[in-house]
């Protein structure tokens, strides 16, 4: 019989594990600041960093140990605000500068070599800056539903022995190919549950996720930034973005929902320690 990922972190098979993961650390001031903020004084467990993006470098100068893992970035996807590669890589440039706004467009022209060379640099870099990398999760999942690009992504977990996100709501069949058995296959890790669906503002999908839960490692995420008036010149999706702060800071319910579910908060480092002992 197999031993299930919780009983691999040390906790019974019928345990709910509980990772909140924030996104898009280092895109902008406001989300560094709310970013650590929901880790520092609020419920979530931990989060990635976009390298490529302005102010990723701001966010590493206020990294104090923090569950962090590497946001790849292959994407700009907001219509003033531009980052692009960090390596010499045309194929990933959009027309106007910096990385393709849409995730069709990275795949029609971007040359898997120069995905490979970007995403290695961003995972090194991270380290280069003193991150102690916990994981890998794809920002847009851009790398993780096409199978020349998902190779690159499962490539680079075995090479760094790092967890990864993937998702659980999108079945092979969806996919096309068998993901989560390629990664398994490898001996990665990744958390049992996690559904993929991104949209701006979290407060109910989470609230659901945590009535819902089921045994095992699920992963919540959110996207938490600051009131700036930088963040809301930036994006529509700034309003959500700053509830997103309130909710693993300040929501008394979020907090009651989560200790009457029997939930046990953990991050990405037992993922990536227990995977290394293995």
């Amino acid at each position: 019989m197999s031993t299930s990922l919780a009983e691999r972190l040390g906790h019974h098979a019928d345990a709910k594990l509980v990772i909140i993961s924030c996104d898009d650390l280092g895109s902008c001031h406001a989300a560094n600041l709310g970013v650590y903020s929901a880790i520092r004084d609020g419920v979530a467990t931990c989060a990635s960093v976009m390298v490529p993006a302005p102010w990723a470098r701001h966010a590493a100068t206020m990294y104090a140990g923090e569950d962090i893992g590497v946001h790849i970035t292959l994407n700009a996807e907001h219509d003033l605000y531009r980052w692009g590669p960090i390596t010499h890589a045309p194929s990933l440039l959009s027309g106007d500068g910096g990385f393709p706004r849409s995730v069709d467009d990275l795949w029609e022209h971007a040359d898997p070599a120069e995905v490979l060379r970007e995403c290695r640099a961003q995972i090194e870099r991270a380290m280069a800056w003193g991150f102690d990398v916990s994981h890998l999760a794809p920002h847009l999942s851009v790398i993780t539903l096409r199978p020349e690009f998902f190779d690159i992504y499962l490539e680079m977990a075995v090479e760094f022995q790092l967890p990864i996100r993937l998702p659980s709501t999108l079945t092979t069949e969806q996919a096309g190919f068998p993901f989560r058995k390629l990664a398994a296959d490898e001996g990665i890790v990744f958390p049992d549950h996690f559904d993929h669906d991104w949209r701006a503002g979290s407060r109910e999908r989470v609230y659901s996720a945590i009535r819902e839960l089921k045994s095992g490692v699920t992963e919540i995420h959110i996207q938490p930034a600051v009131d700036t008036p930088e963040v809301r010149a930036l994006t529509s999706s700034a309003s959500e973005w700053i509830d997103d702060l309130d909710l693993a800071t300040n929501d008394a319910h979020l907090r009651s929902l989560l200790a009457d579910s029997g939930a046990i908060l953990i991050g990405y480092r037992e993922l990536r320690d227990a995977m290394r002992r293995a």
